[in-house]
């Protein structure tokens, strides 16, 4: 059979919004997808993720193509909402979605298919395959030494729900990206009796919009840019606005912003990091070493003794066991290609959702999904 066999489908590899983009796209031009979903719903990530969370993106520039998000959301998109927008998503767009099946494997199946290994058995052929599982897909914990004879709750933030079972807690929320400093300021403004968030390398603070102007258009505008030029203007930006912490043990990042943008470091949204580091109910402290029994050892080699350890250590993109084989990972285990762009050891084999770009998740999702359809369609 050659690859535009029609009766061999596309299938697209989870049902998180990367996934339902693309499968929308493929329908729009007349591609049969099939969405594979591990899960019992879609969007299943986001529905598991703490209840404060917010894009830090605005409603109009994170809609996925065909259909808008409603005006009724708010500028800045609730947890519970994105959920409720992916599954209209899915009715509107009427996509082919199979739940409970999780795939293993993906292999060439000749030299114009591809073979997925899935749950139950199944050996299902493809014309095309969409990996869309997830930028957040496996937690990630580092090993520290004593972690395990830890006394107290340590639990990774993909845990974390809502500060109501720390009211009064002694706290230490470890890494100091958007997720740990939004869980951070979710304890202190929820009753934890003490916060600290331990800070390995100080982040670059965003105001999530100065001026009615998000920072997500920004992001938009200076993606192109050389870096330097950009650091140099994001640094003048962030002395008019944004307050220096130093004396609270959080300093201005010696390193440009885009040039941590490019090593895979994204800026900190404010959702009010700021105002509680600046009040004290939030506590930089040095980068976790080691436990030591009811006690955890810092960089600067101080102890605390916190009653409960968030992890908020990131995910790993867990893509070894699915296309290890194919080479289309880098060092790091990300795919080397994304969007329309295929590998030329495994053409036909897609990414997308698997970068953290400034100009917004969900935006950069739509523009792969067209992409990716385009470039199936065209083959």
């Amino acid at each position: 059979m050659a690859t535009n066999d029609p009766t061999r489908p596309v299938y697209v590899i989870g049902a998180g919004p990367g996934g339902l983009a693309v499968a929308a796209a493929l329908r729009g031009r007349g591609v049969r997808a099939v969405v594979l979903e591990k899960a019992d719903a879609v969007g299943d990530s986001w529905r598991h993720h703490y209840d404060r969370l917010r894009l830090h993106t605005t409603r109009r520039l994170s809609a996925l193509p065909g259909l808008k998000m409603p005006r009724s959301f708010g500028r800045w998109v609730a947890r519970a909402d994105v959920v409720r927008y992916l599954e209209k998503y899915a009715q509107v767009h009427e996509l082919e979605i199979v739940t409970g099946v999780e795939v293993s494997t993906v292999e060439r199946a000749d030299a114009d298919g591809w073979l997925l290994h899935a749950t139950g058995g199944r050996r299902l052929t493809g014309r095309a395959v969409v990996v869309a599982t997830g930028y957040n897909h496996t937690p990630y914990l580092p090993q520290w030494p004593g972690a395990d004879a830890y006394t107290g709750t340590l639990l990774h933030a993909g845990q974390y729900r809502n500060p109501v079972p720390y009211a009064g807690k002694d706290v230490l929320v470890v890494g100091s990206g958007n997720t740990g400093a939004e869980i951070a300021v979710d304890l202190a403004d929820g009753g934890a009796g003490r916060v600290r968030l331990a800070v390995r390398t100080a982040p670059h603070i965003l105001r999530r919009s100065t001026a009615g102007w998000p920072a997500q258009a920004s992001g938009i505008l200076v993606r192109r840019l050389p870096v330097p030029l950009v650091d140099r203007a994001a640094g003048a930006v962030a002395r008019l606005s944004v307050p220096d912490l130093s004396d609270k043990g959080l300093p201005r990042p010696e390193t440009g912003l885009y040039t941590r943008v490019r090593e895979g470091a994204i800026p900190v949204q404010d959702v009010g990091l700021i105002a509680a580091v600046q009040s004290g109910r939030v506590e930089p402290v040095a980068a976790v070493e080691s436990f030591e029994g009811a006690k955890v050892v810092l960089a600067d080699g101080s102890r605390v003794s916190p009653e409960v350890v968030v992890a908020a250590t990131g995910y790993r993109r867990a893509l070894e066991g699915l296309v290890g084989e194919l080479g289309v990972l880098d060092g790091r285990g990300r795919p080397t290609v994304h969007g329309g762009r295929t590998a030329p050891t495994a053409p036909g084999l897609y990414f997308t959702g698997f970068t953290n770009p400034i100009s917004g998740m969900f935006r950069e999702l739509a523009i792969d999904a067209e992409k990716i359809a385009k470039a199936v369609a065209r083959s």
